[in-house]
């Protein structure tokens, strides 16, 4: 468990409760869930803290993701609902009316569909926008970050919201991101006093659209491939670690792991008779 530049202290890490993730090169590894990812998951689950994947992945995703990984909830769409699993059944709970998102979602994506075409610069619908609820996914892979950019100011400049992940241009109708509804998820979900979520959460991400993870939970880490956007960041990550993708949350998970579990551990000659 190596980190660039600092590593956490156990005393900054032993009251996390909640874990918060992106997912896209943050979990995934070239698109792929390493085993050792997969099992640091269920390590966490197992030591009681509850994992909330933040993603800008369609509603399909995030609904294998609840009914198959040992997760609390997770957040789709790059904040448009939050889904959960309640007496068997998968449910979402939307940032507004689930109508209204839709009735927005389907004029939006005319609207970039036509904008998509003006560009000299050939960019493509995500292969998953039938499967999405809310926002319009635009595949960037291969492009060149100035035309990416390009496209992202069109876009604002027609209304949209604009997050950029490693791989899509996530765009949407509505005033509402990863950390509205992750503060939304975790005082009307898990009933945590604002107060006491510096001490009892973290976060991990990788990519520019997390930026605003990272300026609200304090005990916030970059994996590794972060490192080639952190200029770009208006908030950074506390700490990065020295490993990417999913080896890099493997790292810090065992990070937080063994600083939850020296609070716990028993002092030495406390209660001996």
């Amino acid at each position: 468990m190596s980190y660039v530049d600092r590593a956490p202290s156990a005393r900054e890490l032993q009251e996390v409760r909640y874990l918060f993730t992106d997912i896209d090169d943050t979990l995934t590894t070239e698109g792929k869930l390493l085993p050792q990812t997969y099992e640091a998951l269920w390590d966490l689950s197992r030591a009681g803290i509850a994992v909330v994947p933040v993603t800008g992945g369609s509603a399909g995703w995030c609904e294998h993701i609840v009914r198959a990984w040992p997760v609390a909830a997770v957040i789709g769409e790059s904040g448009a609902y939050c889904v959960t699993r309640r007496d068997g059944d998968v449910v979402f709970a939307y940032w507004e009316d689930a109508a209204l998102q839709g009735e927005r979602q389907r004029q939006h994506i005319q609207a970039i569909k036509a904008l998509i075409a003006q560009k000299s610069k050939p960019f493509r619908i995500a292969h998953d926008q039938v499967f999405r609820l809310a926002d319009v996914a635009i595949d960037i892979q291969g492009h060149d970050p100035h035309d990416v950019e390009d496209l992202a100011s069109s876009i604002r400049a027609i209304g949209g919201t604009v997050a950029i992940s490693s791989i899509h241009i996530n765009t949407w109708i509505g005033d509402y991101n990863k950390r509205s509804m992750s503060e939304r998820v975790l005082t009307g979900l898990f009933g945590v006093d604002p107060a006491e979520t510096p001490a009892v959460t973290a976060f991990v991400g990788d990519s520019r659209n997390d930026a605003p993870m990272f300026g609200f939970i304090r005990n916030s880490f970059g994996v590794n491939n972060i490192i080639p956007v952190l200029s770009q960041l208006q908030h950074a990550p506390k700490w990065v670690s020295s490993q990417p993708a999913g080896l890099g949350f493997a790292d810090i998970a065992r990070t937080i792991l063994h600083a939850v579990a020296e609070r716990h551990a028993p002092i030495p000659g406390k209660n001996e008779l």
